[in-house]
């Protein structure tokens, strides 16, 4: 059975059953649960996650997209400074990039104001950090390669002749 179109449906879909899964794959469903048990104990499959579409939540929910220049140093490495990141709750999201910045982080909160204090106390604070920048997210239109929004793909007015 090939492992990636396995992992391509549980992306589109990780509630599916096995038997449906196996039915798609044209595979056994007895192998198709092997093989999710061998691809959950290698780690290859860290965790099932619903996409959310927060602005169908009445909850109040900000994210934002900070980046993060670190200058290291002999005994400080990227693997050390994502380790400490990586340990807040509200860190949602944790990269070590190229380009202009070192780190993509993807924050959560309540607020813009706990967004906003989160960052300023607890990852500008961090020795090895020279830089912060924060995107806050302004609206999603598509997340995991799920499209967001009311499914109206028609934004055009009428118009009658």
């Amino acid at each position: 059975m090939d492992k990636r179109s396995l992992l391509d449906l549980l992306r589109r879909d990780a509630r599916e059953s096995v038997d449906d899964i196996a039915r798609q794959l044209g595979a056994d469903a007895e192998a198709v649960a092997a093989a999710l048990e061998e691809l959950e104990a290698d780690g290859a499959i860290r965790g099932y996650q619903a996409v959310v579409d927060w602005d169908r939540v009445e909850d109040e929910h900000v994210r934002a997209q900070v980046e993060v220049d670190v200058e290291l140093d002999r005994e400080t490495g990227y693997e050390e400074i994502a380790t400490r990141i990586a340990r807040f709750p509200e860190v949602a999201t944790l990269r070590l990039v190229s380009g202009t910045y070192d780190f993509f982080i993807e924050v959560e909160g309540e607020s813009m104001h706990d967004v906003s204090n989160f960052v300023s106390e607890r990852i500008a604070p961090i020795p090895e950090v020279t830089k912060t920048v924060t995107h806050f997210v302004m609206d999603s239109y598509k997340e995991e390669g799920i499209e967001l929004g009311d499914g109206d793909d028609d934004d055009r007015l009428s118009v009658s002749p």
